[in-house]
């Protein structure tokens, strides 16, 4: 064969080589998630792998954070927002080729607020009266009272459409009606999506993407710069954030989540159930300190469970300002002498970094602790569902969920009865206005309970490929939607 024609045979395939790869992604991730099923478990990294790609719901959250259709095309409100009317896309098929129906939703919202429902955000349901079929392609679900949060509260990940016929098995192998379906999870190491060729809406321009789990920070930033990863959407290595700007290949992506950072306390156990204790804690903390130690300055102190962001906020921080000599001053009139807690740590950077810093802090008042590192499979086990711990650090990234105060059994169990009927009225409440300054009044009581000491709004710090477009800058939900990510030339 001629050299000229071997030189180009090379050259014909590695441009084929390389368009191939712009089919393709491969997406950092700090946590493993510990299965695949968005209606059965509490983990974040299970959305940010399925959300938007393998599952739909009948509304869903867009980047910019606004409630937008999903699987239903539009719906109706009726009895002044004690009933929804979902009218349903034509022609969505499930992963394994099943259609979707009328019947698929009574299934879903029957499963999910059913009294055995394994459901994480179980609350998200508990205001439907019924779910019946008008036809094949419509809805109707009544409410026992009415609430205009209806349509936002269905587009949480917790509310995604299944298939009976495969909702048993969604945590090892993912159906839904999504732009990916699961092709394969190597545990320890990725989980694999590829395109849906049956896809009701517009096909995505990625064939397959691969989500690569990455804990450790140096190890991040070393995929990164070898190239092994194309995009680490929530970047664990702030402190490297300067060195990838300033390199041509990537781009930095800095936008806002939901994630308020807690140190969460558990209100039932002594001493901790002294508010004078919690009162000290939270006074003892300094948020810069933290945001700079922890996070290299990306982050925005709160003095409740509200992201900054949000039009109904209160700045709330000066009633927890950091003031050490207040707090031996509470522990003194405490009286309960010695303390001494156990400070259980998740994985990522921003909960054992803060809390190596917050242990110095309350040590300065007085209040010493034992560190626990926990992998997150059993911080989810021990803390958050067996609520055996005094005190964590763990960032809250669903949206708008200060309700979740309202839940007797919640992990930092608080839900006062004042609280508890602030949120009743609130989710009857339909009127703006009205839902505003419920909203605030919420945000006023928790913080004057010390509840817990509130921190920081986590940043949404990501890095990517500069030839990569469509990637969220922001984080309305805990997501790494790929609907609308392409490679560019």
């Amino acid at each position: 064969m001629p050299d000229i024609l071997k030189s180009s045979m090379v050259a014909l395939a590695l441009m084929a080589g390389t368009a191939s790869a712009q089919d393709a992604i491969t997406l950092g991730m700090v946590l493993e998630p510990p299965n695949l099923d968005p209606t059965g478990g509490a983990a974040a990294a299970i959305d940010e792998v399925v959300y938007g790609n393998v599952f739909e719901g009948l509304t869903r959250f867009g980047p910019d954070g606004s409630i937008l259709p999903a699987l239903a095309e539009s719906w109706d409100v009726e009895q002044d927002g004690r009933v929804y009317v979902f009218h349903l896309r034509d022609g969505v098929t499930f992963h394994d080729g099943s259609a979707f129906d009328a019947d698929d939703v009574i299934f879903t919202l029957d499963r999910a607020r059913a009294g055995d429902s394994t459901n994480a955000q179980k609350t998200l349901f508990e205001g439907i009266e019924s779910v019946a079929a008008v036809d094949p392609q419509t809805v109707r679900v009544t409410l026992t009272a009415p609430d205009g949060n209806f349509p936002f509260k269905m587009a949480w990940g917790d509310a995604v459409m299944v298939d009976p016929a495969s909702a048993d098995d969604l945590a090892s192998n993912p159906v839904g009606t999504g732009p990916f379906r699961f092709d394969r999870l190597v545990q320890g190491d990725r989980v694999v999506l590829s395109a849906y060729d049956g896809y009701w809406g517009e096909a995505p321009a990625l064939k397959s993407a691969t989500f690569r789990f990455i804990s450790d920070p140096t190890a991040a930033f070393a995929a990164m710069m070898a190239g092994d990863v194309d995009a680490f959407p929530n970047f664990p290595a702030p402190e490297t954030l300067p060195q990838l700007e300033a390199d041509p290949r990537f781009k930095v992506i800095v936008g806002t989540t939901e994630g308020e950072t807690i140190l969460a306390m558990n209100n039932t156990r002594p001493p901790l159930d002294n508010i004078k204790i919690r009162q000290a804690i939270a006074h003892a903390v300094n948020r810069q300190d933290i945001i700079d130690g922890a996070m290299f300055g990306y982050g925005t102190p709160i003095g409740s469970h509200f992201a900054p962001h949000h039009p109904d906020y209160v700045d709330l921080t000066a009633t927890s300002a950091h003031d050490p000599e207040l707090s031996k001053k509470l522990l003194e009139e405490a009286g309960v002498g010695p303390v001494r807690l156990r400070l259980a740590l998740p994985p990522p950077s921003y909960a054992r970094r803060g809390g190596e810093i917050v242990a110095a802090q309350l040590r300065a008042v007085g209040i010493e602790t034992e560190i626990t590192n926990m992998e997150w499979a059993q911080w989810l086990e021990t803390v958050f569902k067996g609520g055996d711990f005094d005190l964590t650090i763990v960032s809250h990234t669903e949206p708008l969920d200060i309700d979740i105060y309202a839940r007797p059994d919640y992990y930092f169990h608080y839900a006062k009865p004042d609280f508890v009927a602030l949120m009743d009225e609130l989710n009857q409440a339909v009127s703006p206005d009205q839902r505003s300054a419920l909203y605030k009044q919420a945000q006023q009581m928790i913080a004057e309970d010390f509840v817990n000491a509130f921190l920081f709004q986590l940043a949404k710090t990501g890095v990517a490929d500069a030839r990569i477009e469509g990637l969220w800058e922001n984080a309305p939900t805990q997501a790494n939607d790929l609907t609308n990510v392409r490679w560019t030339d």
